[in-house]
Formats: C-alpha cells, sequence, structure tokens
C-alpha cells in the first residue's frame, strides 16, 4: 500500500476536528450496541490503521453484529491526541492509540505503551498478562473512567530519521526531532528541540523545515509514510521503544454495561489482535527494510557509542524520576523493573544469545 492511498487523510489530524459536543453515549436498540472507536492513526495505515479496523470488525463478526464498532480516523472526530478524553468523558466509547500519547494525563501511562531501556513485546506481555502490570493498568486508567487492554505491538522499533549523520553526541543538539513520549524527554535533556506530533503531521513537518527528522514505527510504517523521499539516514537501535504496545481504552460506563460473556469477547479478541498486530510487524518489516536501503538509497547505520551510553544514562534517570511522582507510579516502576530484571535474564540467556550466535554461524 502506497503513502497516498492513506495519507489523503491524514491531514485531517492537523485540522479542526468535527463539533462531537452533542455526541451522545453508545446507541443501544433491542439488544444491539452500536460504538464509535477514535484512533491516532490516519486511516488504512499499515499495521496501526489497518489493525484498529480489524479489531473493530472482529468484534461485529463474533457477536453476529450485535456490538458493531464505527472507527474513525486520526482527526475525523477528535483530534488524535484528544482520543484519551473523548473516551474519558464519553464522547466517543472507544479509543485505538498508545496511551503515552496521554501521558499529560499522568506520566505513569508511559510504562503502558513503552518506556527507554523497557521491555521488549514478548517481555511486555508477560509483565501485563502474568506479573501484575495488567492490575495495575486497570487501577491507573479506572482514575480517568477507562478499562485498557493491549491490542497490539510494533516489536522493537528503529531509532529514527536524520537530515545528516551522526558522528558523535554534539550532532544531536540543535536538531528539531519529532519524539513522544519519554523519549522525548530523553532527547530534550541532550539538547534536542523535541516535538510531539500525530503520525499525519509528521510528513509535512519534514517537508517544511519544521522538523529536522523524526522516529516513527520501523520500516514497514516508514516506507508507507515516504520519509526516504527527504531524509536517507537511518538510525538503530531505539534506545526508547523497545516494544511499543498499542491500546485499546474502553469507556468504564460503557464497559459495565457489557454482560460478563462480552467483557470476555473484549479480553479475548484483545489478545488474538495484539498477537495479530505483532506478528503482522514482523512479518513485513524485513521486506519494508530491503525496499528501503535497496531501492530508495536508504543508509543505515548503528548510533555511535557515546550517543548510545549517553541515551542509556539519561533514559534510565527520567524513568527513574516517573516512578517517584506518586504512590501509585511508584509500584506501577518498582512491579515494572522487578519484570525487567525477571524476564530480562531469560530472554539474555534464550533470544538474545540464540541471535548473537544464529547470526555468527550464518556470517561464517
Amino acid at each position: 500500500m502506497d503513502r497516498r492511498s492513506f495519507m489523503k487523510t491524514a491531514g485531517l489530524a492537523a485540522g479542526s476536528a468535527a463539533a462531537v459536543s452533542g455526541i451522545a453515549a453508545p446507541a443501544i436498540a433491542q439488544g444491539a450496541m452500536e460504538l464509535k472507536m477514535v484512533t491516532t492513526w490516519p486511516k488504512n495505515l499499515p499495521g496501526l490503521g489497518v489493525g484498529a479496523q480489524r479489531l473493530a470488525d472482529r468484534i461485529g463478526t463474533l457477536t453476529e453484529g450485535r456490538i458493531t464498532v464505527k472507527v474513525f480516523a486520526a482527526g475525523e472526530l477528535v483530534p488524535p491526541f484528544e482520543s484519551f478524553d473523548a473516551v474519558s468523558t464519553g464522547t466517543a466509547d472507544l479509543y485505538h492509540a498508545a496511551d503515552y500519547y496521554f501521558q499529560g494525563k499522568h506520566k505513569a501511562l508511559n510504562f503502558f505503551t513503552t518506556v527507554p531501556m523497557g521491555l521488549t513485546a514478548a517481555e511486555l506481555n508477560a509483565w501485563i498478562n502474568y506479573m501484575g502490570g495488567q492490575d495495575l493498568w486497570d487501577e491507573l486508567s479506572g482514575q480517568f473512567n477507562i478499562k485498557a487492554f493491549q491490542v497490539g505491538n510494533t516489536g522493537a522499533q528503529m531509532g529514527g530519521w536524520f537530515k545528516n549523520e551522526l558522528k558523535s553526541l554534539e550532532d544531536l543538539k540543535g536538531l528539531n526531532f519529532r519524539m513522544p513520549g519519554l523519549g522525548g524527554e530523553v532527547l530534550r535533556r541532550l539538547g534536542v528541540n523535541v516535538q510531539s506530533l500525530p503520525g499525519g503531521e509528521i510528513f509535512t513537518a519534514l517537508q517544511s523545515g519544521a522538523i529536522d527528522g523524526t522516529d516513527w514505527v520501523g520500516p514497514w510504517s516508514d516506507l508507507a509514510f515516504g520519509f526516504y523521499k527527504i531524509l536517507k539516514n537511518y538510525y538503530y537501535p531505539s534506545m526508547f521503544e523497545p516494544g511499543a504496545a498499542i491500546s485499546l481504552g474502553v469507556n468504564r460506563g460503557v464497559w459495565d454495561k457489557l454482560s460478563d460473556s462480552d467483557k470476555e469477547l473484549f479480553r479475548v479478541v484483545s489478545m488474538a489482535e495484539n498477537n495479530q498486530m505483532y506478528s503482522d510487524f514482523k512479518a513485513n518489516d524485513g521486506q519494508a527494510l530491503e525496499t528501503l536501503v535497496s531501492e530508495h538509497g536508504v543508509k543505515l547505520h548503528e548510533f555511535p557509542e557515546d550517543i548510545l551510553m549517553a541515551l542509556g544514562k539519561t533514559s534510565d534517570e527520567v524513568v527513574a524520576e516517573v516512578g517517584q511522582e506518586d504512590a501509585l507510579s511508584k509500584k506501577i516502576y518498582e512491579s515494572f523493573l522487578s519484570a525487567r530484571k525477571l524476564t530480562g535474564r531469560s530472554s539474555s540467556t534464550t533470544e538474545k544469545a540464540f541471535l548473537i550466535a544464529r547470526d555468527r554461524v550464518l556470517a561464517g
């Protein structure tokens, strides 16, 4: 799918959204429920936008149309970064987004998307599903009248696109760079001028020169956005987003109206979509990276060692500060650190060790 097929609707994110004050709570008639889902993605965006529609379609299919979900792309109903408020207040019923976009509500929301030096997709699944993460997420999101689920993951992301090659830490200073979440704060402390833009606004900002570079997701999504038309230097690894989760936020009033069987359906559908989106990214990133390099002249670079060390050190400082924001933040942070220690030990002696050995054998 080329960039124009979904970017023609992405400009809505930058414009004013339709008036929503008169929108009612979910329409319920003769046992049917019609839900409105707002997203932070352009329509038909590979992986993310497609995943939102797939989730909505699956709910409709499994309930045989008894519960239908209408998906609104970024800006169609509300501006993308207002999706959380829309669901919290009942203007919309569901959101499909990355919770770190809403850190202005509570910084600990970052933990349920991704944090610098954090968990991989598999490790995050383990924490959420089996190590207390979901209970903590329920406690946090419940303060905002929301019930949240994981409904996707991009996997480990790329470090971003840059106009010029980076030789040392000094080259970061003064750059205008798009980076959301706590990664943005890390870069800010290293002298970068950081902006947090919705996905649909990034390409225009690069074209105009408003930003010098950007992170986004990874090869598949980045190819679709066409960043290679403006920038050629593509960096790895991302110290900021080792496994970025996508969230389904459900208005608690809607959630409480669901029967126990429908609540279980939402849980199971969310887990299925979480797996499918991650598989989708894994299946498509490799070919997209090959296309970027071989067909579009993109240059792959590993971050210089002094940049990696500075990013790592500052990341731990920033995340630790979030963990001291309040009592709940501390609980979430301590639970997250415990999960990182335990799952990280397993990851290092299994997946990481295998991947290093496999690369060495195949190269030899």
